[in-house]
Formats: structure tokens, sequence, C-alpha cells
């Protein structure tokens, strides 16, 4: 009698099957070849060890724990909260690691569209994973589409992309948010009718520009004796922020509230005491760090926005694991927007 095929001896074909890829990536992990990311290595050997294509006592078998790496890119420069975000993530490796993953952070030149792209694609060869603060471009819509293409979850923090393909957004509704910095404004200036004026990091930034435009439809709605004077861009840098803040006080010796849409919040805060402002412009900013949370207890800032970043990093890990883990998936909800007063502020965080 013949032996039933049930029994006959696995092959690299039932291997590519089970693990759900081709035979010559196959090959690449079962030679030990370079260029395979890591959960794929490990679904390779899961599925070749279960088919008892490699001897139990095979040492590869000890791999097939290995942990996915996920690649978090964020803008360098001067945005502390970015900086904090990226510090949280390092902090949260041990509760990565329960999930069976392994972050790393990498910082790309800020407001650098061709070079944000090229990150992507970079850590695309290696990554399991892609989580970064967007910028609205051509050229990274096309790299994200390109990692989605090839199956590698891709989530965009704090800035989305659109039309990109990518799995989830971690970040605030930011028309939202821009409607409640102008509706803050609204509420604390005293005098009306009133001028005020905004600085934003860099328009390229999604979150930055809908944050504009909620700003700009709440007070034309609702508060339209609120007179818009001008918009400046600092791309988060302090001292640029203090030499625009500078220039729209010399221009509206009368200006009574300032937006500050992205970071550099301490060098608004500088030009405001420089002309000795700090007590009547009413000065609303985004992201809670050490430095907004001492303008808030100094009384020069009157209120932050922000999300919270271990919510943001822990939300995202989770959905990566999941996605890694081939488990069902829904879009996410934006992150709770946060207003924070010198009255309610939490705790310090790390």
């Amino acid at each position: 009698m013949m032996e039933s095929d049930t029994r006959r001896r696995p092959t690299v074909s039932d291997v590519a099957r089970a693990a759900e890829v081709s035979t010559a990536t196959v090959d690449r992990v079962l030679n030990g070849r370079a260029g395979v990311r890591s959960l794929t290595t490990s679904r390779v050997l899961k599925a070749a060890a279960e088919l008892g294509y490699l001897d139990p006592a095979d040492e590869r078998t000890l791999e097939v724990g290995a942990k996915g790496q996920i690649s978090f890119i964020l803008p360098d420069g001067g945005n502390r909260y970015i900086a904090q975000l990226g510090r949280r993530i390092v902090a949260l490796t041990p509760w990565f690691e329960r999930l069976r993953l392994k972050p790393r952070v990498e910082f790309v030149r800020a407001f650098d569209a061709e070079a944000l792209a090229k990150a992507i694609t970079r850590c695309g060869r290696n990554a399991d994973g892609i989580a970064f603060m967007a910028i609205e471009h051509p050229l990274v819509r096309e790299a994200v589409a390109d990692l989605t293409h090839r199956g590698i979850p891709v989530a965009t923090m704090i800035s989305d992309v659109a039309n990109a393909g990518r799995a989830a957004y971690f970040g605030l509704d930011n028309r939202a948010a821009g409607r409640m910095a102008g509706y803050l404004l609204a509420r604390f200036i005293p005098q009306r009718p009133a001028k005020v004026a905004m600085i934003a990091g860099s328009l390229g930034y999604r979150a930055h520009g809908e944050r504009e435009m909620g700003f700009l439809d709440i007070l034309r709605e609702l508060y339209p004796q609120i007179e818009v004077v001008g918009l400046r861009e600092g791309h988060d840098d302090e001292a640029t922020n203090q030499r625009q803040m500078r220039v729209l006080l010399t221009q509206h010796p009368d200006l009574a509230g300032i937006y500050n849409i992205g970071g550099g919040a301490t060098g608004v805060a500088r030009a405001l005491r420089d002309a000795r402002r700090e007590r009547d412009v009413v000065f609303v900013g985004h992201g809670l760090t050490a430095d907004t949370r001492k303008l808030l207890m100094d009384g020069t800032m009157e209120a932050v926005i922000t999300q919270s970043a271990d919510d943001t990093v822990r939300q995202c890990g989770t959905l990566m694991a999941d996605l890694l883990a081939r488990r069902p998936v829904a879009e996410p909800p934006p992150m709770r927007i946060e207003v924070v007063f010198r009255e309610n502020l939490p705790a310090p965080v790390g």
C-alpha cells in the first residue's frame, strides 16, 4: 500500500502557503539571508516548525517569538511636544515588548517633505510597521502608498495625510481644535471689537492648516467683531516665533490675542514680556510641555490645547500589534481634545 499523502514530508511550498509568503521569501529565511522583516521571519519559522519542516531541536525555532519593529518617524527641531512624544515612546519600550513589538524612534529634518518621504521608504525596508507625523505632500503620499501596497501598516500621528491608504490617524480633529482656540480667545478678550493674530509652525502640516481654518470659521460665525490681522509661520522655532511676535506687536500695538498653532511657545512669550504685554495679550497655544506648564503658571498663557502623548503612543502601539497579528481593526476616532488651564494642570508625566 502506498503511504498516505498526509504523511509526506512538508516542502518549501507548504511552508510558503502556511506563512502566506512566497517560496523565495521562505528560501531567504531558511538560508539566513538578509532583506526579510522580523515578523515575516518569525511567521516563516513558526510555519516551518509547526509543519515539521524544521526539527524541533533546530535553534532557529527559538526565533519564532521575534518582536516586530515599529519605526516612529518624527520631525526634529524646536517643537518640545514632539520631542516629549519621542521620549515617551522610548520610555514605554517595556510596554511595547509585552505586545511583542520593538519601537525605534528616528528624527528627520522638520518641514522637509523630501527628507520625510525618503525616511519612510528607508525605514520600510526593515520595519514591520511605521508611524510618523505627516506632511501634506505628493512625495509623502507616494511613499505611504508604496508601503501599504507592500502590506506594511502605516499610521500617522499629530498630523495626517490625505488619500495615501494609511491604516489609522492618531491625532486631534484639528478643525475642531482651531475652533476651540478661537472660542477661548474670544471669551478671554474683554474688549470688543478686538484684533488677534496667528503664528503657525508650517501650513505644510495638514494639522496646522486645519487649525487655521477652524479658528477663522468660528470667529466669522460667532465673533465677527474680532479681526484677524495676520498669519505668520515660525517653523516651531522659538527665536523665529519671537521675531514674528515682535513684528505683530509693532504693526498692531492694540493686538488683543495671539493663537500659536504649533510649537515655539516660549519665543512668543519672550516677545510679549519684552513689550510688557504678557498680561493684556490673550495667549492660547498647543502642546502641554514643561515650558507651556510654566507659561500657564505665571499667567503668560491662558490655555493650552493638547492631546495625551501616552494615549497617542499606546493607541498606536495597540493598533500596530493587532495589524501585525492580522486581527481585525477599525479606524480609531480622533484623539480627545484636552484644554488645560492653570487651575486644572495635570501632574507632570515622566
